[in-house]
């Protein structure tokens, strides 16, 4: 069994919003989501006091205190990014549907809620558990967004957690892709998501990969520049809901794009440096996925960390895949890198502007990298881009590699 698959709704929560016609504005107007976070100054020893928040959303405010009780930061910003993409899919009030066994989750984060952990280490450090509740774990662990949403909606079908630091948004999506591909499920919910916390800032920090221009927080993170110092950490979320061709056809619905490949593989090598080797299989692996050849696909989502080693290990590995300087972006450069949710947020936003056919440029890049690869690294200004097929990249520590191939509606 070889089924299609669509897209028939998305939504997400970013750090310029979390609706397209704003996040595009605020796009074009030049701003980013990067901002020098004051409260960490005297608190924190961390090198970087810059982040890329959600401050438009808050959580207690979207679900009911019971709906909420098993929830983090993390699970209610998926829930209510999913919540969206249900209605803009028309699946939204469909409870027969979402219960009855042919919907499934495939979601991922890097982490949890962070908040509950304090009261665990205080366990073990003091003996006290007075700040421990009966939900703190289901907040803190790792699947408690695929959980949550499930919990939510009455999902009975298949729910596949995807904990896999930078890929668990775009390793969401690609399961997804493949339970409905091989006729297991119908409809997906998929997708990614991350609370900001400086727990997930020191990880960085402490391998000297964060950026330091704490007075310039306009001008970084630099993806693929010559002058970049690091990455920024981000947080978000971002829900797309994926349907086989045929049943979103007899429904009515809008196809958005549709997903015709997805790999995945393991460098098995090192465990936060990324081998171009085996990234370059990877997106070999997608192009086979979707019986298609280099030269169709007309634009790259890129990883684009801001990173010296990540950036120049994937765009050498992208060069020798498509072997010319193929049409590369990324929106690491706007929203940071929210770890677990930036896959999903990068296919959301990549469908919006090919479905407007053109591609907002890197955020400040002015300057590529010698080091870099020769590819066509969009920059400066929008670029006009009408692509049939686009490709959408992910790396994550522990040599994780995923590839999307999208096809526009």
């Amino acid at each position: 069994m070889n089924r299609r698959v669509v897209v028939t709704g998305m939504a997400g929560i970013t750090a310029l919003g979390d609706d397209w016609a704003g996040i595009k504005e605020k796009m074009l107007a030049g701003q980013t989501g990067i901002r020098r976070m004051e409260d960490w100054e005297g608190r924190y020893d961390l090198r970087t006091r810059l982040a890329a928040p959600v401050s438009s959303f808050e959580t207690g405010t979207r679900f009911t205190r019971k709906q909420a009780r098993g929830m983090g930061r993390v699970a209610e910003m998926a829930a209510s990014a999913t919540a969206a993409a249900l209605g803009e899919a028309g699946l939204l009030e469909e409870k027969a549907l979402l219960r009855g066994g042919r919907v499934g989750i495939a979601y991922g984060s890097s982490f949890g809620s962070t908040a509950p952990v304090v009261g665990f280490a205080r366990l073990m450090e003091t003996g006290n558990s007075n700040t421990i509740t009966a939900t703190s774990y289901i907040q803190m662990m790792s699947h408690t967004a695929a959980v949550n949403i499930g919990l939510l909606y009455g999902i009975s079908g298949r729910i596949i957690p995807t904990s896999t630091a930078c890929t668990s948004g775009s390793m969401g999506i690609g399961y997804a892709y493949e339970a409905i591909r091989f006729g297991l499920q119908d409809v997906m919910i998929a997708g990614g998501a991350e609370e900001l916390c400086p727990t997930m800032v020191a990880v960085f920090d402490t391998l000297f990969a964060t950026s330091v221009r704490n007075h310039d927080p306009e001008l970084t993170p630099r993806p693929f520049d010559r002058n970049r110092d690091g990455l920024v950490i981000g947080e978000g979320a971002a829900t797309l809901i994926l349907e086989e061709y045929e049943h979103a056809r007899a429904r009515g619905a809008t196809i958005l794009a549709e997903i015709v490949g997805f790999a995945s593989n393991s460098d098995g090598a090192h465990v936060t440096q990324p081998v171009p080797g085996t990234i370059r299989i990877a997106l070999q692996q997608a192009l086979a996925s979707a019986g298609l050849a280099a030269d169709d696909i007309a634009l790259v989502n890129g990883h684009g960390t801001a990173t010296d080693h990540g950036d120049v290990a994937e765009s050498h590995a992208t060069r020798d895949v498509f072997g010319r300087a193929v049409p590369l972006h990324t929106l690491k450069g706007h929203f940071g890198h929210s770890l677990g949710a930036c896959g999903a947020i990068e296919a959301w936003l990549g469908i919006e502007m090919i479905r407007e056919k053109m591609v907002i440029p890197i955020a400040n890049l002015e300057a590529v990298d010698p080091a870099c690869a020769e590819l066509d690294y969009i920059a400066g200004s929008v670029r006009e881009v009408d692509a049939e097929h686009w490709m959408s990249n992910n790396f994550a520590f522990g040599g994780i590699n995923t590839s999307l191939i999208f096809r526009a509606a």
